[in-house]
């Protein structure tokens, strides 16, 4: 007897077969369309974690990393720029300001689309965006070095450090305003579709009422630091991705062999990564989720590379999902990475023989 996939899971896999996996080539070439933006947000994904009080679904995390794969595995570009929006509703959920009550529901029933602009706070204690206090409001000052999708994005959740050493959290449009200028997009060799810039403050004003979190930096440090220890599950989904393309290898047995041993890893290490990532502390057994998540790495690449070899000279046409499939993994090798899992990566490859 088998479990009828959750809704959203479903929903993801239409999304997937109809919108995103037939136009993967064309949109890591030319970019995310807003066609499929508007797909997502009216897919119901954009609330998965969401409270159901506010149009969320309130699903499972083994629902959202299910998502995840699947849409990853499509297309990862339009992955990536939807996976912002969950930091913004996540931290909405656990806000007690009048941002929540304003934002959380338009977030959640997908009217509104969010990125994220935090990712300079692990650069502590060097202080990228500096934020000071100015007209019963607060001013930022500094380099975004990485934001992704502008021109998609409708609003964002921007982060930077107090003088008195506190991360600080914002909403604000994401578009072009006074304090706030965006760099032309950046030529990636993975993921160029995703819109990315950087993004130069100069005395961008934000009002009290758009902050959604503002708590001393150790205290949101420490709850940060662990998260990139699990494995992603875009790793994943680009794998099993790589794996249905060795399968699709038409007469060639030792390509199905070959899939068929990978998946078997595959399964394996997927089923210890979210054993650890279902963990209830997710300070403890950090060794062991690195030596997973390197462990998940290995797969992806042993996958994406057999897929480039099955398909011989024409895995080297932009036309080929084979050499898509490769670069969107180099990029997850270094996707939201920290210095700690770095360390261990490097050294986990320095003992392969």
């Amino acid at each position: 007897m088998t479990t009828a996939p959750h809704p959203l899971v479903t929903e993801a896999r239409r999304l997937a077969a109809e919108v995103l996996a037939p136009q993967a080539e064309r949109v890591d070439q030319e970019g995310v369309p807003a066609s499929s933006i508007q797909a997502i947000k009216g897919s119901g994904l954009l609330g998965v974690s969401a409270p159901v009080a506010y149009g969320g679904s309130a699903a499972p995390a083994a629902v959202a990393r299910e998502t995840a794969e699947v849409l990853a595995g499509a297309c990862c570009s339009t992955w990536f720029v939807q996976t912002q929006h969950h930091t913004p509703v996540q931290t909405l959920t656990k806000a007690q300001l009048p941002i929540r009550e304003r934002l959380l529901a338009p977030l959640a029933q997908g009217e509104l689309l969010s990125g994220v602009a935090y990712a300079q706070l692990r650069a502590h204690p060097r202080v990228p965006v500096r934020v000071t206090r100015e007209r019963g409001g607060w001013r930022f000052d500094g380099t975004v070095p990485w934001y992704t999708g502008w021109g998609l994005n409708d609003v964002m959740l921007l982060a930077g450090v107090t003088e008195a050493d506190e991360a600080l959290f914002a909403f604000t449009e994401a578009r072009e305003q006074p304090g706030l200028r965006p760099s032309p997009p950046m030529r990636l060799a993975a993921l160029t579709a995703s819109q990315t810039v950087s993004l130069d403050l100069d005395g961008l004003w934000l009002p009290e009422d758009a902050v959604a979190l503002r708590t001393p930096y150790e205290t949101w440090a420490a709850t940060d630091r662990p998260k990139n220890t699990n494995a992603s599950p875009a790793v994943f989904g680009i794998t099993a991705s790589a794996l249905d393309l060795l399968d699709a290898a038409d007469g060639d047995p030792t390509a199905k062999e070959t899939a068929d041993a990978l998946r078997i890893r595959l399964d394996e290490v997927r089923r210890q990564a979210y054993e650890l990532a279902d963990h209830p502390v997710p300070t403890e057994r950090i060794d062991e989720r690195l030596t997973v998540k390197t462990r998940a790495y290995d797969v992806m690449r042993a996958a994406t590379t057999a897929a480039v070899v099955a398909g011989g000279g024409r895995s080297i046409g932009l036309g080929s999902p084979a050499q898509r499939l490769a670069r969107e993994g180099m990029f997850l090798l270094v996707q939201g990475q920290t210095a700690e899992v770095r360390t261990a990566h490097l050294g986990s490859l320095g003992r392969i023989t």
